[in-house]
Formats: structure tokens, C-alpha cells, sequence
């Protein structure tokens, strides 16, 4: 028994880590910017992803989207991790409408904007190569939307939401 709850949990990582990048995918291209920074470390962001959510340290993975030149932030999307897995629950989705319907409220990107992912962990993280502490730009002139819940995997999910301007 304890070899297929294993084994669920390596899938339902396997799923979320999977739909988070092609959902972060699906926001960045959305929101008409290019995909290539994120296809360019796909497997390093993978691997990260992955890690952590097997460790459950992650809490949060972020895309922000700023002006390059002041590096301010324009748009912020939160993909909260949340950790509630049971063998028992066979659920699994990705909810792509509802993102779709939120990036199109959330609008267009400036042409000029850049975009960063980060990766929120609890303390006592392991390591992985390519990947270290950072720190998040200030969100105090957006105002954050949620989503709720767009990834579960036999409790193993993701909720999220995104910061407009006010």
C-alpha cells in the first residue's frame, strides 16, 4: 500500500509541476509576450518545480511581468501550491477557461514589458542547481484578484490569481 501512494504522489508532482509551466506558458503567450525566456529553462524550472513540490516546500510560484527600464512591476500572476493529498482522492484537472477568461481581464502586457518567474519555498528548502533565494517586487500600487482553485491532482494543487493595477 505504502508503494502506490508513493507512486500516486510522484504522479500527482509529475501533473502539477507540468500544468503550472504550461499554464505559466499559457499566461505569458496570452498576455503577448514572448515564451522564449520560459521554453529557454524549461527543465531547470521543471526540475525546480518539481523538487519542491515533492518536499513540499513550495508555496508559490510567480511570474512577474515589469517595465525593464524602471523595473517596476505591471502584472503579477500567484500560483499558490496547496498540499492536501490523499491516495484516496483520484480528482484531477486543469481548469484552462477559467485562466483563459482571467488573462484576457488581466489584459495585454506592454510591448516593452519583461517577465521573471520566481519560486516561494519554506525555509529548509534542498537545493537545486540553477536556483537560489531572490526577492519578489513591491506589489503595493496592484490589487490582487483570485482565481481560486485551475490544478488538482488527488489534492495535490494550485490556486490562482493575478495583481492589476488599482
Amino acid at each position: 500500500m505504502t508503494s502506490v501512494s508513493a507512486y500516486s504522489y510522484t504522479h500527482s508532482v509529475t501533473y502539477v509541476a507540468d500544468n503550472v509551466l504550461k499554464s505559466l506558458k499559457d499566461i505569458i503567450r496570452l498576455s503577448g509576450m514572448d515564451p522564449t525566456k520560459l521554453t529557454n529553462g524549461w527543465e531547470s524550472t521543471h526540475r525546480a518545480i518539481a523538487t519542491w513540490l515533492a518536499s513540499e516546500h513550495l508555496e508559490k510560484v510567480v511570474l512577474e511581468v515589469y517595465n525593464p527600464v524602471t523595473s517596476a512591476l505591471v502584472l503579477r500572476w500567484d500560483i499558490d501550491i496547496v498540499y492536501q493529498w490523499s491516495s484516496n482522492d483520484g480528482a484531477f484537472y486543469t481548469d484552462t477557461d477559467q485562466l483563459r477568461y482571467h488573462i484576457s481581464k488581466a489584459g495585454v502586457a506592454p510591448a516593452t514589458a519583461s517577465y521573471d518567474i520566481l519560486l516561494k519555498n519554506k525555509p529548509g528548502r534542498p537545493d537545486v542547481a540553477g536556483w537560489c533565494a531572490g526577492s519578489f517586487r513591491a506589489t503595493d500600487s496592484l490589487v490582487r484578484q483570485s482565481l481560486g482553485s485551475t490544478i488538482e491532482h488527488s489534492g495535490l494543487g494550485a490556486s490562482a490569481a493575478y495583481w492589476r493595477t488599482r
